[in-house]
């Protein structure tokens, strides 16, 4: 994969031209989302699937709460040595304590090989992380986002993209091809201070 600053530059310049992105750049500078390590994809998944539907501090607190009890070492392992109700106790919902102890179980058993998800496609990781009980396509696509760091990715059930893109008024992110990953983190940005 090509280096993602470089990455993140091409889009900068592509996305400058954009009357939607462009100011944002202008106020935000560059985009500094960087390709996890393989070793951190299983906590990335578990920290968004603590995320779903949730405020950020709300998020932020539980993932704290659940860090601190696994000693901050998130493998399949130590989220199977928790019960549901110890997982509960940090602050998660009963289904997301399920869906957490699912995914350990489904990467410990190789059902969903984390290690390789850098090597398909977009398509073939979100169909692959859907497999997990608690995954949906969002999961999905903030790991390609901010786990692989995959281009062109729009999550178009984010509550805050769709904030932003009625604020624009559009119906569809096309004009932000092949770089939609960047032009949905600006509009993120753009959101902080609404």
């Amino acid at each position: 994969m090509k280096n993602s600053s470089n990455h993140w530059r091409e889009a900068e310049e592509f996305l400058l031209k954009d009357k939607y992105i462009g100011p944002l750049i202008k106020k935000w500078g560059h985009c500094d989302i960087t390709p996890r390590k393989k070793s951190d994809y299983f906590s990335s998944l578990v920290r968004e699937i603590i995320s779903q539907q949730l405020s950020g501090a709300s998020a932020f607190a539980i993932r704290e709460r659940f860090e601190k009890k696994v000693k901050d070492k998130i493998t399949p392992e130590n989220v199977l040595k928790l019960s549901e109700q110890e997982l509960r106790d940090c602050g998660m919902a009963w289904s997301k304590a399920r869906y957490v102890r699912n995914l350990a179980q489904k990467v410990k058993e190789n059902i969903v090989e984390i290690d390789k998800l850098d090597k398909l496609s977009d398509k073939e990781v979100i169909r692959e992380l859907v497999l997990v009980k608690g995954i949906g396509r969002w999961t999905a696509e903030m790991f390609l986002m901010f786990s692989l760091a995959r281009p062109d990715i729009f999550p178009v059930d984010d509550l805050g993209i769709r904030k932003a893109m009625a604020r624009l008024r559009l119906k569809n992110s096309d004009r932000w091809k092949p770089y939609r990953t960047a032009a949905s983190w600006y509009l993120w940005r753009g959101l902080e201070n609404h």
